[in-house]
């Protein structure tokens, strides 16, 4: 008797000008066409599946088997298409704020003409200077709202972070990544919630975002929370928020983009990025549907990411958008020496050590800085080691005190306060005055003011320093050089901020490419997933 159902042909793929590709080598070119549709197929059952590029599809008839399809990928759709329409950018993908002003106005500038996101680097500097830079920032970017500027917590000033704040408020900023923070402040409280407002559907428009830099989970609740209710008092005492501000402040997170952090370079806590952004992740789902917030979440990635293969693994862990900072460094546009760019350079993933920061050194907080060809991490130690075992100045013994006045700061003691006092009567005159009748403090701002002018020198170029330069950086360097050597990227005038971005961009799109055929059963060989740099438009 016969069959009832009759089978469905098998879709069917003709090749055109491009053969099928079977060979590794022919798949691996295939891969690469991330901007075509890619066909899976095979030439009958049982046999190993291929790639079909172009050619035509039919519903039955002559040609290969056809298994499926993969639409075109493009390094836009990476990830989270909200943050690209939130933002109003073309690619997920920002360059953070490399600390005094190494992530410089140009750096963002040429970022934001991209159609991505960049963040001035304001930490370290004097708000003057950062004056200057938000205003030209402003004035070479009208009108356009994608670019931003750093907040990084002081808690040993706490008056220039409101300085900050009152600045980035004037000047009408977009976007602010907030960073090292530990606790929250009403600072940092007051920049995401001033200038909330009901818009004509119900919703709440934000007049600027935020975006917190995490690596605990425990900080990234504080910033996935909506504001405390005992800071938003103490800013509705000072009148520096208004009521309806408070009041709407309670149904929407504090951030809304919060980049996890992972091993880095600057402040870090050294954690790998699978282990940590998974369980950010889920934190903010939690909290999300906790609180019932109106709008998702956006957690991004950071750390770590100086080549294709790491950025597109950041986006398959649920990445919204990706953040690098190191690699920038070695940028046209960074603020940073040829001399310390050529250390970067020939820097590999070891070559990194962790050295007490500038910022926080009376905490114990520590920054992930460049080892080879620098001698400043094990000097910044030895300050550190004494300021803990001692005191005051005045009690450091001799051989101490030889070793740090002739090795490390170059001058007596004494001098060394002339300078340093001199500089925070400028910066806070608190500072200095608490520094006179506090002999730990003192010895406290001298030893910082070493580990502060360390990053200058570095910035500078200045060549009687060199052994002493600071520069900020993680493993993620090695990889990113072993990456662009032989390219035109490891030609330092090609090595732009936005071809950088491009090329990780581009590659983890081919890095994402192949491993979708590898699931299709495809053999995808290992040169798949390396991308070569290229310079791209």
């Amino acid at each position: 008797m016969p069959s009832l159902t009759a089978e469905a042909p098998v879709p069917r793929w003709l090749p055109g000008r491009h053969p099928a590709a079977f060979s590794a080598a022919d798949i691996a070119a295939s891969a690469w066409q991330v901007r075509q549709p890619l066909h899976i197929i095979r030439g009958a059952a049982g046999y190993e599946p291929g790639v079909g590029l172009h050619g035509t599809v039919a519903a039955a008839g002559a040609g290969y088997e056809l298994l499926g399809t993969l639409p075109p990928m493009y390094p836009e759709w990476l990830g989270d298409r909200s943050f690209t329409r939130v933002h109003g950018v073309r690619f997920p993908y920002v360059a953070g704020e490399m600390a005094n002003g190494i992530a410089t106005t140009a750096l963002v500038a040429a970022m934001a003409r991209a159609e991505m996101l960049g963040f001035f680097g304001a930490a370290g500097l004097g708000l003057p200077a950062i004056e200057r830079a938000v205003r030209e920032l402003a004035d070479t970017l009208p009108g356009v709202r994608n670019w931003g500027v750093n907040l990084i917590h002081t808690p040993a000033e706490p008056g220039h972070e409101d300085g900050v704040v009152d600045l980035l408020l004037r000047v009408d900023v977009a976007n602010v990544s907030a960073s090292a923070f530990m606790e929250l402040t009403p600072a940092v409280v007051r920049c995401a919630v001033a200038g909330l407002r009901s818009d004509r559907c119900g919703g709440i428009d934000r007049a600027r975002h935020l975006f917190a830099k995490v690596s605990r989970p425990e900080v990234a609740e504080r910033f996935l929370s909506p504001a405390p209710v005992d800071i938003l008092r103490v800013l509705l005492d000072r009148r520096q928020i208004t009521e309806d501000e408070a009041r709407l402040a309670q149904h929407v997170p504090l951030a809304e983009d919060v980049t996890v952090e992972a091993d880095s370079g600057g402040h870090t806590d050294n954690r790998p990025l699978a282990v940590v952004l998974p369980v950010i992740k889920a934190l903010s789902d939690t909290l999300a549907r906790r609180h019932g917030y109106p709008r998702p979440i956006r957690v991004g990635a950071a750390g770590g990411l100086g080549d294709p293969v790491a950025v597109a693994a950041a986006f398959a862990a649920g990445a919204a958008y990706v953040l690098t900072g190191t690699v920038n460094q070695l940028a046209v546009e960074a603020g940073l020496s040829d001399a310390a760019k050529t250390m970067l350079a020939a820097a590999d993933m070891a070559d990194v050590v962790m050295a007490p920061a500038a910022d926080m050194f009376e905490y114990g907080v520590r920054v992930q800085v460049l080892r080879r060809g620098t001698l400043f991490g094990a000097r910044a130690g030895q300050l550190y080691d004494a300021y803990l075992r001692y005191p005051s100045l005045e009690e450091i013994p001799d051989p101490v005190r030889d070793r740090i006045e002739k090795d490390v700061l170059r001058s007596t003691f004494a001098d060394a306060w002339v300078r340093t006092r001199r500089f925070w009567q400028q910066r806070d005159a608190r500072e200095a005055d608490r520094a006179e009748h506090d002999p730990r403090h003192r010895m406290a701002l001298v030893f910082r003011s070493y580990l502060g002018l360390s990053s200058r020198w570095a910035i500078d170029g200045e060549p009687s320093r060199q052994a002493d330069y600071q520069i900020w950086c993680g493993p993620a360097i090695g990889a990113f050089n072993r990456w662009v050597a032989g390219s035109p990227l490891a030609v330092p005038q090609h090595r732009t901020v936005v071809q950088i971005a491009l090329n990780l961009l581009e590659g983890a799109a081919a890095v994402t490419r192949a491993h979708q055929l590898r699931t299709f059963g495809v053999a995808v060989p290992d040169e798949a997933f390396i991308h070569r740099p290229r310079l791209l438009s």
